[in-house]
């Protein structure tokens, strides 16, 4: 029977009555659909019969029409997840939901980012969806409560665990005295009492190992399978089994009863501990965010009603002055109302010598202010600072998915299915032909089976190196926005580099003055004063710093693309271009040859005249930056081709590239037309990086498999790019490629290991040569190994 539904969704992209008019009657047209379209709230009421049309058709309908629907993002903490198929189920249940437009699950990070049409679905049926798949979801809390929660959680399982060990040190005892080799060990008779021994290990089983059943129940309720699959009927079948014999021992009081109550509660102890473990070290993978977050203030000492209050840095709000003195941290970023000081910005630049501010600069909170008193208003706060963006993007890139987690997460989906139909295939060979009939050994080889085929390590695999290898990047001033970047970045074998700005400093100096008389830098100083052209800035500051005489002009006059002519003393000082000397009739012939080997130079140089009389030369660059050419050398020894990309006429482009070690040049390329340049070389097939700092290269950035914005630029360009690099520091470049290389070495070491471990295990358990408890321990290990060896990234040295 079809049921009417209703749903409203926000579009985007209509600017006008047409636009509102054409997505309404194409809705209607569809199957059992009514709608009408708002322009002014844009929004669409849609009423439809969930039988004849699905609500994705309904929102690809829209999109088809060339308009957008409004999605919205949350970020969840999940619990309960206890493998990689957990998290894949979960990850595939949420994706079937109507209106949710894509799920992704984390296990190692226990969370899950999800878009939705909120006009389809809503918060509450998200959270109801992941409880009724048998786990626990809340919206993303703060993160002191998440650690107090984790907190908990691991003392929990610890009090746990110190149960279990007591209880099953007893049985353990009785399986070591009775091992085939005479230790000669004292034997109380209480332990070989079979009731006493189930008592042991029924508090065990459904105490300390409640949770497996529960997990499994609900695991199975939805058609699938996980860990607890495993582990409940891997001990409940020892458990049944011994429980069996122990009855017989009360219809057969002679009877020796074949007790297995050790594999069960040693299994549940052991994979207790390996959980433990695995907690403890997932715990170690996120240093990266607790770091950045210590670098956070805690007080700012505001002025309010004319007095100085300490406040919690919760409770700064834009606009506030706020007092900084010397050695405390800036509280918030901001800007300098008075006071003058060096700050410490290695924390956010890498570099280690401090900045000076002034009244007017910038400041950024969590640097460190060293030595005078500064008074700043607050200009953002909170999750606006670019402290709090920093963590973001950091805890966004560690709950990401890389690509080739979904190979690990598709092979765990079937994993456990098979594992199972192993181990009932592995009891019946055992029970019919290899020793028939034994049918504790036929039941002690299959939970053998069952519990060494656990998934954990290979659904731990990738997702712990993300985080240790992103946390990694953060410590070293290199952010990647997700997992997948930091994947890709190592297939790079093409990097296109912006010259302004990248490779150089992006601020004009005067790099040579030729004067024939002391006057000449005074009055160039007086005629560029009264320019607005980014050179004549240098050239004014270079003046000053030399302390010329302060003359002022008058009548200036711009001439664009040629100089400039004004009046000093009443004398005409003309500075510019050839052609601009040329047109006043001044001879500068004795000045060519070192106006021509200035511009080779790749400076901007400009003849200065007097009074109709060369007078001198003054040459401009933009500096290259100090690193970049051992930055290119880096990137090259890589194996790396380099190109650079630059709006400069060609001689300039290629002597700034000479001067860095650049062999490709594209110069004079207009800003629209920097990312057609990037399509041409991933046509011949490179995997292309693209190093920005400008609106203008913002769409280049788009386009490049891997868009690197440098982080002293544009919030433009690090907000459409992939990596940031934090600073100006053109060695990063070379840094980030080797840690996504070095990173994605790992994640294939993790990936092979567990599948090695499980290819491995499954024979050899099947093959009767592993005892269900030994297996329990390498399973257990195999967890904790994987997180360990990603843990070595740490270690690593950029």
């Amino acid at each position: 029977m079809s049921e009417q539904k209703q749903m409203r969704l926000d579009i985007t992209g209509m600017t006008c009555a047409a636009c509102s008019a054409r997505i309404e009657k194409a809705l209607n047209k569809m199957d059992g659909v009514e709608a009408t379209v708002n322009l002014t709230m844009e929004k669409a009421t849609i009423q439809y019969d969930d039988h004849k049309v699905d609500p994705k058709q309904i929102i690809e309908k829209i999109e088809k029409l060339g308009y957008g629907v409004r999605t919205e993002k949350i970020e969840l903490d999940i619990y309960g997840m206890t493998c990689a198929a957990c998290s894949a189920r979960i990850e595939k249940g949420l994706n079937k939901l109507k209106g949710v437009t894509k799920a992704t699950v984390n296990l190692a990070t226990e969370s899950g980012t999800i878009e939705y049409q909120p006009g389809v679905v809503n918060l509450e049926d998200i959270l109801e969806k992941v409880k009724k798949l048998g786990y626990e979801a809340k919206v993303k809390e703060g993160r002191e409560s998440k650690e107090t929660h984790k907190s908990e959680e691991i003392q929990a399982k610890k009090l746990k665990l110190y149960i279990s060990i007591a209880l099953s040190l007893p049985l353990l005892y009785t399986m070591v005295a009775h091992s085939p080799w005479d230790l000669g060990l004292p034997m109380p008779h209480i332990f070989m009492n079979p009731w006493f021994q189930f008592i042991l290990a029924t508090l065990v089983q459904f105490y300390i190992g409640w949770p497996f059943y529960v997990g499994a129940y609900k695991s199975l309720r939805n058609k699938s399978a996980n860990m607890d699959v495993l582990v409940a009927l891997g001990t409940s079948a020892a458990y049944f089994y011994s429980f069996l014999e122990s009855i017989r021992t009360l219809i057969h009081p002679n009877y020796t009863p074949h007790l297995y109550y050790e594999t069960s509660a040693i299994l549940i102890t052991l994979i207790l501990l390996g959980k433990l473990f695995e907690a403890l070290a997932k715990g170690r993978t996120t240093a990266a965010i607790s770091k950045l977050l210590s670098l956070q203030a805690k007080e700012a000492l505001v002025i309010r009603n004319g007095r100085e209050i300490k406040v919690p840095i919760e409770q700064v709000v834009v606009g506030d002055k706020i007092i900084v003195k010397p050695g405390e941290k800036i509280p918030v970023d901001g800007v300098v109302l008075d006071g003058q000081s060096s700050v410490d910005e290695s924390m956010l630049t890498g570099e280690s010598v401090p900045v000076d501010k002034m009244p007017g600069d910038t400041v950024i909170g969590a640097t460190i202010n060293k030595n005078g008193t500064l008074t700043m208003k607050a200009t953002k706060v909170g999750k606006d600072t670019a402290l709090a963006n920093i963590i973001r993007v950091v805890e966004e890139a560690q709950g990401s998915k890389a690509p080739i987690q979904r190979m690990a997460d598709m092979i765990s989906s079937y994993f456990v299915q098979i594992v199972v139909a192993i181990a009932s295939f592995t009891f019946i060979i055992w029970f019919l032909f290899v020793t028939p009939g034994d049918l504790p050994t036929a039941l002690e080889t299959a939970i053998a089976v069952l519990v060494i085929a656990c998934p954990c390590a290979l659904g731990l695999a990738t997702p712990t190196s993300i985080m240790v290898g992103t946390g990694k990047g953060a410590e070293n001033g290199i952010l990647f926005k997700g997992g997948e970047h930091l994947e890709i970045a190592h297939k790079i074998n093409a990097i296109v580099l912006d010259k302004t700005g990248t490779i150089t400093t992006g601020k004009p100096v005067v790099t040579d003055f030729v004067a024939k008389d002391a006057r000449t830098l005074a009055y160039l100083y007086a005629a560029e004063k009264l320019s607005e052209h980014p050179l004549a800035e240098a050239m004014v500051s270079f003046a000053k710093e030399k302390k010329v005489a302060l003359y002022e002009a008058k009548q200036f006059k711009a001439i664009p693309g040629h100089g400039i002519i004004a009046k000093v003393n009443d004398e005409t000082v003309v500075v510019g271009t050839r052609k601009l000397m040329r047109e006043y009739g001044i001879v500068y012939t004795e000045l060519e040859e070192e106006l021509t080997k200035f511009e080779q130079q790749g400076k901007t140089a400009m003849l200065i005249a007097i009074a109709g009389k060369i007078a001198g030369i003054v040459a401009v660059a933009d500096m290259v930056k100090e690193t970049a050419k051992k930055a290119i050398e880096q990137i090259k020894n890589l194996g790396i081709e380099v190109y650079m990309l630059t709006g400069d006429n060609e001689r300039t482009a290629k002597a700034i590239a000479q001067q860095v070690g650049i062999e490709h040049v594209f110069a004079e390329v207009l800003p629209e037309e920097k990312a057609d340049y990037v399509k041409q070389l991933q046509k011949k097939g490179k995997v292309v990086a693209m190093v920005g700092d400008g609106i203008n290269d913002a769409p280049a950035l788009a386009t490049a498999d891997v868009g690197i914005a440098i982080g002293t630029g544009t919030d433009v360009a690090i907000e459409t790019a992939d990596i940031t690099l934090m600073g100006g520091e053109l060695t990063l470049i070379a840094k980030a490629i080797e840690l996504s290389r070095i990173t994605m070495k790992n994640i294939r070491q993790n990936l092979f290991w567990a599948l090695i471990y499980n290819s491995a295990g499954i024979p050899i358990a099947a093959a009767g040569l592993l005892a269900p408890w030994i297996a329990g321990a390498a399973m257990a290990f195999s967890s904790v190994s994987v997180v360990a060896n990603s843990l070595r990234l740490k270690r690593v040295k950029l």
